[in-house]
């Protein structure tokens, strides 16, 4: 993976800003550690930082290319998993290639197939393409937004990068945020809406969309839509099919040149990765597959099983490290580090996060990144099998707003009386909410049930995934580790999608027709185990420590977020008077992660120097 960035202005000769983008591009190093480079030209500033997993000689970027007479720019951040497939088509077609790179053979698609080059991917991408010869800038995305790229557009002058904070140290953009930025942070927080840059004047280019900007204007179009239609299929040509998607997404994703490992909690999804990838492995002669797992410093003493974390990880991950012969590292975060690293979230994330989900998956991936450059992880399946309580429990699944974060009254109590008259939590988020499900591609004829089913899967691809994915990029690549997630292959999510529930739900187990597929790669006890979530801290010890620090950041009376919250409420919740008591958001971000959120905020607020519009 990469870092890209890129400045575009047709009527001025911009090649004077060079040194503007020699900054854009060193914030972007932790993405791209191994190599840098810069293409300048009148009208485009084109930047790159490069981490090498594919063709370490033959992928430079930003890569030109000449055809016609005239120069074609690329740079580029992702992975292509048809490559192969890509360019034997393209031979065909008369082009000739110069390296083994996946680089060369998205630029001559874009040459062969200009702005429709994107139907023909299968990948995790985002990129940008100058075209010397329209003088345009094409950008594109993939279609669940597993890469991120931000732009905004000032005057005449068009930025994108594949962060916020390449924006913002372009010097076109300051750091401010509006009503709706504040929305986004206290409404929907730690999600945001799709094309949401939550700063003022910076857009998200949302998943599944390009952007073609030249002399006629900017223009943004959506490519790729999941598409609704009558599954007919029997339990076992669609057993027979979900094996196979698996399989093949799998496979596809452990090619590099680099080593692969894989992230390994001994749950259905990650074990379904490791069992297969562990088997390609032994069959091509490699080395062992190495599997890390995540821990927290006194969760032996203090874990505690409820109904949606009814074991811990330890038994499992060890099960299936025998079972498939993995050299398995067990890594604990200890709780100061913990505490700590969420002010490096932030930073990596330009954003309040998940709280210490995010923290502690950073420091993972510190850690993994020491033995590997690429890894895989099971994200993704519980959203498109409907793993989740609100695909179960009558109460979550008719609520009419996001299930994951439903108690907005909560939300507000936390605000100042001033931002709360200024603010409407409720109505935003319903907006957000009810655009979604309107957006929902269903079926005629289903049942006024299928529909709402319909519409629960789309809300959780769109927003609970989008937010998983986007915590995802942000906490591995600030530490330089590649991430894919097979389970969001667009051939696989999009068979789903119309897969029945009654079938998804074989013999009414919770993604019991994957389990079914799984008949054979993995052990019948594995497949069995009942979904439990990513791992947090049961360590009372982190929960003191956060509380301590809020504490001390509503003492001080320079902290920024005392502006925006009602301090003597958020003072109880801290010294542990008052209980939050509901989740802010999903299963895991309760009280100490409210805390912990809140801290965030006032991190980002601080650091980014930002101001209230």
């Amino acid at each position: 993976m990469c870092g890209i960035a890129g400045w575009v202005n047709l009527k001025e000769n911009i090649s004077s800003f060079e040194n503007k983008l020699d900054q854009m591009i060193s914030r972007l190093m932790y993405r791209g550690p191994d190599a840098k480079g810069k293409w300048i030209s009148t009208h485009a500033l084109i930047g790159h930082t490069r981490l090498i997993v594919v063709d370490p000689s033959g992928g430079s970027q930003p890569m030109v290319r000449s055809y016609g007479g005239h120069q074609y720019v690329i740079t580029y951040n992702g992975e292509l998993y048809n490559t192969s497939d890509l360019r034997e088509e393209l031979k065909l077609l008369g082009h000739k290639f110069t390296s083994n790179s996946d680089t060369e053979v998205l630029l001559i698609s874009y040459i062969e197939w200009g702005p429709q080059c994107v139907d023909h991917l299968n990948g995790i991408y985002a990129f940008g393409i100058w075209d010397d010869k329209s003088q345009s800038l094409f950008l594109a995305r993939d279609r669940f937004g597993v890469k991120p790229l931000f732009y905004a557009q000032v005057a005449d002058s068009l930025i994108f990068g594949s962060e916020i904070k390449v924006l913002l140290e372009s010097g076109l953009i300051a750091p401010k945020i509006d009503t709706e930025g504040l929305s986004e942070i206290f409404s929907l927080g730690p999600a945001r809406s799709p094309g949401s840059g939550v700063f003022k004047g910076i857009n998200e280019l949302k998943p599944a969309h390009c952007l073609l900007h030249n002399d006629n204007g900017t223009f943004v179009r959506k490519y790729w839509s999941l598409t609704s239609y009558e599954h007919n299929d029997s339990i076992e040509q669609t057993i027979e099919t979900l094996r196979n998607l698996v399989y093949d997404a799998v496979t596809r994703q452990l090619v590099a040149d680099v080593p692969v490992c894989v992230f390994l909690s001994g749950g259905l999804d990650s074990s379904t990765i490791t069992a297969i990838a562990a088997k390609s492995f032994a069959s091509s002669g490699q080395s062992k597959l190495h599997t890390y797992s995540i821990d927290y410093a006194g969760n032996d003493i203090f874990f505690k099983a409820s109904s949606f974390q009814p074991d811990s990880d330890a038994y499992w991950i060890k099960r299936m490290s025998e079972e498939f012969g993995t050299c398995h590292h067990y890594i604990t975060v200890d709780n100061e580090s913990l505490a700590k690293a969420l002010e490096d979230a932030v930073l990596a994330r330009d954003l309040p996060g998940m709280a210490d989900i995010d923290s502690s998956l950073l420091l993972f991936c510190r850690e993994v990144k020491q033995d590997a450059t690429v890894a895989l992880s099971g994200e993704c399946a519980d959203e498109i099998f409907g793993g989740y309580p609100w695909f179960h429990k009558e109460e979550l699944f008719n609520l009419e707003t996001f299930p994951w974060s439903p108690y907005v009254n909560e939300r507000k109590s936390i605000l100042s009386p001033e931002i709360n008259n200024t603010l409407n939590l409720e109505e935003y988020a319903y907006t957000k909410y009810k655009e979604t499900v309107d957006d929902t591609p269903l079926l005629p004829g289903e049942t006024q049930v299928e529909s709402r089913r319909r519409q629960m899967f789309y809300l959780n691809i769109n927003w609970f995934m989008s937010t998983l994915l986007d915590r995802k990029d942000r906490m591995s690549m600030s530490t330089g580790l590649e991430v894919r997630v097979p389970f969001c292959d667009h051939r696989l999510v999009q068979y789903v999608w119309n897969i029945p529930w009654e079938i998804k739900m074989y013999r009414n187990r919770e993604k019991g027709i994957l389990r079914q597929a799984l008949k054979g790669i993995l052990p019948d006890d594995v497949i069995q185990r009942k979904k439990s979530p990513y791992p947090k801290t049961h360590n009372p010890a982190y929960e003191n420590i956060v509380r301590q620090w809020l504490i001390n950041v509503l003492n001080d009376t320079s902290s920024p977020i005392r502006h925006l919250i009602n301090v003597e409420q958020v003072r109880k919740i801290a010294e542990g008077t008052s209980d939050y008591g509901r989740p802010w958001f999903g299963q895991l971000m309760a009280g100490p992660q409210l805390m912990a959120y809140l801290i965030q905020v006032n991190l980002w607020l601080k650091h980014y120097r930002i101001s209230i519009v």
